[in-house]
């Protein structure tokens, strides 16, 4: 049960919400719209401010529904933390589109906001309000994720779970450093390719 429930959270991960929003209203892929990133920030940029939302919205309710379930079937603790990370990873790498996809933000949030609600809550609302100052994704992750163990500390969250609130957003850091690496190498190629 426990392999099918984490099996099963890769999976649902792995549904290409920025993909089929931008076939349906676009017509286009949106892997190859934009940075390429096939997740809602590419998706608020590339296809409206609604469209993005939506899209971060069922992005993040991957997240929320595989640990929902996992709770329900009442897997272990540590079963339930894998299922979520699976999650993030089918979102990451999807099965369904050669394993190339977004980069997790917004399934790490809903994973984590179903965890440990209350400090989610906190650093996000401190996110929230970088986001709409600075209009920089990658800032207002910073401030939702960086200090999200020490609140998990301060409110007492037991160690598994606030060892947990590092490492998934960790896993967020590194598919956004290997992304672009990849841009980075490609830039390089076309740039020099001719010399």
């Amino acid at each position: 049960m426990t392999f099918l429930v984490i099996l099963s959270g890769y999976l649902l991960g792995s549904i290409p919400t920025a993909y089929i929003a931008g076939r349906l209203i676009k017509g286009e892929d949106i892997r190859l719209m934009g940075d390429g990133n096939m997740g809602a920030q590419n998706a608020f940029r590339q296809l409206g401010t609604g469209i993005g939302l939506f899209v971060g919205i069922i992005d993040a309710a991957k997240g929320i529904l595989v640990i929902i379930i996992a709770q329900l079937i009442g897997i272990s603790q540590v079963s339930m933390l894998l299922a979520g990370t699976a999650a993030v990873i089918g979102h990451n790498w999807p099965v369904f589109l050669g394993f190339r996809g977004g980069r997790g933000e917004c399934t790490t949030i809903g994973v984590l906001l179903t965890l440990i609600p209350q400090p989610v809550l906190i650093t996000g609302s401190a996110a929230i309000l970088v986001l709409l100052k600075t209009k920089n994704v990658i800032k207002a992750s910073v401030v939702l994720f960086a200090p999200l163990s020490l609140i998990c500390w301060w409110l007492g969250t037991p160690g598994l779970l606030t060892s947990y609130s590092i490492g998934l957003p960790c896993l967020v850091g590194f598919t956004h450093f290997i992304r672009s690496r990849q841009k980075s190498a490609l830039y390089i190629k076309n740039h020099t390719g001719n010399l």
